[in-house]
């Protein structure tokens, strides 16, 4: 069964958890970090629904496909069906605020990439978005107030603003239902900043988020 999205006042989303619409490259800092030239347009992308996972719950990424890394990403919950939307209608559908992990296969990716193919089996294996409950945004400020971390084994290694982004979220929304129709249930990711890296077994992982989100969770052995 698909996932249905939670809120972290313990009530459940009327709909199941549909597509993740995903952006790449959205801080420049984390394009240069990769040496990827920062885009002028949004680099858009999907995860389907059975990528997802609960990230409270550990993780088991298929290390067998080569190193696994971590992307911290805010995630936004849809809530109701977006097609060619202005910013304004964009941001008015937007119904929670959470966080998730875009895990990657970058050796694959790293393959593909080298040879023009789509980065889909490198991006949107199961279990490649675990993901959280999501706050209600009458407990989010503004855009470009909220801040997010990653803390890996107590270390500090990702931290993102709204303000940073290259394209903010009522424009990316917009644009990303320009080329594909936004449903209630839809996720959609809005980048990671620097500092992504390796995934290993047994690690701790903890994300925090303006307005008073926080997630434990942990890699499998």
């Amino acid at each position: 069964m698909r996932l249905v999205p939670q809120f972290t006042d313990g009530q459940a989303f009327p709909h199941a958890l549909g597509k993740v619409v995903c952006v790449g490259r959205n801080y420049a800092d984390h394009a240069k970090e990769l040496d990827n030239p920062v885009p002028s347009e949004p680099l858009l992308f999907i995860k389907p629904a059975t990528s997802v996972v609960d990230i409270e719950q550990p993780l088991s990424p298929p290390f067998s496909q080569g190193d696994v890394h971590y992307e911290t990403e805010l995630a936004l919950l849809v809530g109701e069906t977006l097609t060619h939307a202005t910013p304004d209608e964009a941001e008015r559908a937007i119904v929670g605020i959470g966080l998730a992990l875009d895990l990657t296969l970058r050796d694959v990716q790293t393959k593909l990439k080298e040879k023009g193919h789509p980065w889909e089996i490198a991006k949107g294996f199961d279990g490649s978005c675990p993901l959280s409950k999501f706050l209600p945004l009458s407990r989010v400020p503004n855009w470009n107030a909220l801040a997010f971390t990653l803390e890996v084994d107590g270390e500090a290694r990702q931290h993102g603003e709204g303000a940073d982004m290259i394209f903010a979220i009522p424009s990316l929304v917009a644009e990303m239902s320009r080329h594909f129709t936004l449903e209630p249930g839809d996720v959609i990711l809005t980048g990671t900043p620097a500092g992504v890296g390796e995934l290993t077994r047994g690690t701790s992982l903890r994300l925090t988020l303006t307005g008073g989100l926080e997630v434990t969770t942990s890699v499998a052995e």
